[in-house]
């Protein structure tokens, strides 16, 4: 899961009933974005990998159903529980919320504003999404969020209170579709004798060889197993988690609409928020996670994991959203914040390098071959190295541009014309 970014809108005034028309025909200036927002994004970016290194490295299964691929106890145990609490479909929460917020900053709330930009944006994010998909890798997210910005650009005069509402509609029909799916697998009686490659959770020995088989061998010989998962991943995820990313992306446009996601609420509102969303949020997740692990990872049972989760990751991301505001509001963080806000600013340049540099490090021949390789515990480290790296390039980076060299190409083919991407000089 996984992610894209409305990084180019991520800017405006000092409130949002304060911005201006979305007339302008060229990027707006660094001085006048949102830092709270920046911030907030660069977070996201960065936590949505902790999750998606598994799908990169490990056969596609093991993501929801990790006894599919590689071992599941001792540290790989403790690394899968700490990034399913922890980071499961917390940051694609964050990461959602933040198009929908960008959306509406883009475009305004106005009856009479022109979305021709929107679209032209959202077209060609679809373009980026799909040779993604299908090319590079098959976790891609952004097909399905240009998809979403095509409809939710329609809702965006609702209020926040209505938003809120059919954000929290689709979400439920959303969770209910999944925890209905993944509970089907209790219905079916133990006399049956289905196994989980049966039920096509895992895989037989002789499958599982050929998809390691075919990423170790190079990256040519893996795209068919890619353009495969691809396909299926695509629909399924439209099908299955569409309703919850355009719910989200609702909430989004209400939080920002509302000022929490620019830093507007008072520190004792953010502190009462995380309070709630942390507080109940990460005992939810707990549970659901231990229980997986107790129980093995019973295919019967597994839907007391999902769906606990599923309800989960919505409040523990409110409630890293409202800690990352609280920092946004303490002047004496601001070095604290900076990396991230450019990591935030870069997202989609970082977002797509995430998925360059791990298709080198799994794949063979021209990669490194690491895919089946690397345990759990193993991906975690390179994880957090991977952090450091796009932390620091993004830092380096904005020293000398104006904006990643991904999001330069984007702005320049939405507007239909070379944007600048150097700064200016003093």
């Amino acid at each position: 899961m996984t992610e894209a970014s409305e990084n180019d809108a991520a800017h405006g005034q000092e409130t949002p009933a304060a911005k201006p028309k979305p007339t302008h025909t060229a990027p707006v200036a660094v001085k006048d974005r949102f830092e709270s927002l920046d911030v907030l994004r660069g977070v996201a970016i960065l936590g949505i990998l902790m999750l998606n290194v598994q799908a990169f490295l490990m056969a596609p299964n093991a993501y929801i159903y990790p006894p599919a691929h590689m071992d599941i106890s001792g540290a790989n145990a403790t690394s899968w529980f700490i990034a399913n609490v922890f980071f499961e479909q917390k940051f694609i929460t964050i990461f959602s919320a933040l198009f929908g917020a960008g959306m509406l900053l883009m475009v305004g709330d106005k009856p009479d504003a022109s979305r021709k930009l929107h679209f032209s944006r959202m077209r060609w994010l679809l373009v980026f999404g799909l040779i993604h998909l299908f090319v590079f890798w098959f976790g891609d997210i952004l097909t399905t969020y240009a998809i979403a910005g095509f409809i939710i650009v329609f809702f965006r005069q609702m209020s926040a209170t209505k938003l809120i509402v059919w954000g929290l509609i689709w979400i439920t029909i959303a969770g209910i579709l999944m925890v209905g799916l993944i509970g089907s697998f209790a219905l079916i009686p133990e006399e049956a004798g289905m196994t989980p490659v049966d039920l096509g959770m895992a895989y037989s020995d002789e499958r599982l060889a050929d998809i390691v088989g075919a990423y170790q061998a190079g990256f040519l010989q893996s795209r068919l197993e890619n353009v495969i998962n691809a396909a299926g991943g695509l629909t399924f995820g439209l099908l299955m988690f569409g309703g919850r990313i355009v719910g989200v992306m609702f909430i989004g446009m209400a939080l920002f609409k509302l000022g929490f996601l620019t830093a507007r609420w008072s520190v004792v509102s953010y502190v009462i928020s995380a309070a709630i969303g942390l507080g109940l949020g990460l005992p939810l997740a707990w549970f659901g996670a231990s229980h997986a692990l107790e129980v093995n990872f019973d295919l019967a049972q597994l839907w007391v994991h999902v769906g606990g989760n599923f309800i989960a990751s919505l409040l523990v991301a409110f409630g890293y959203a409202s800690v990352v505001m609280l920092i946004c509001k303490a002047p004496v963080l601001k070095i604290i914040r900076y990396p991230f806000a450019c990591a935030g600013r870069m997202a989609f340049t970082n977002y797509l390098s995430q998925t360059f540099i791990m298709v080198f490090i799994s794949v063979g021949g021209i990669g490194l071959g690491q895919f089946g390789q690397l345990e759990r515990f193993e991906q975690v480290q390179l994880v957090i190295a991977v952090w450091v790296f796009q932390l620091i390039f993004s830092m380096i980076w904005l020293q000398l541009f104006r904006m990643g060299p991904l999001e330069w190409l984007w702005r320049s083919l939405s507007y239909g014309k070379v944007q600048p991407i150097m700064k200016a000089k003093a």
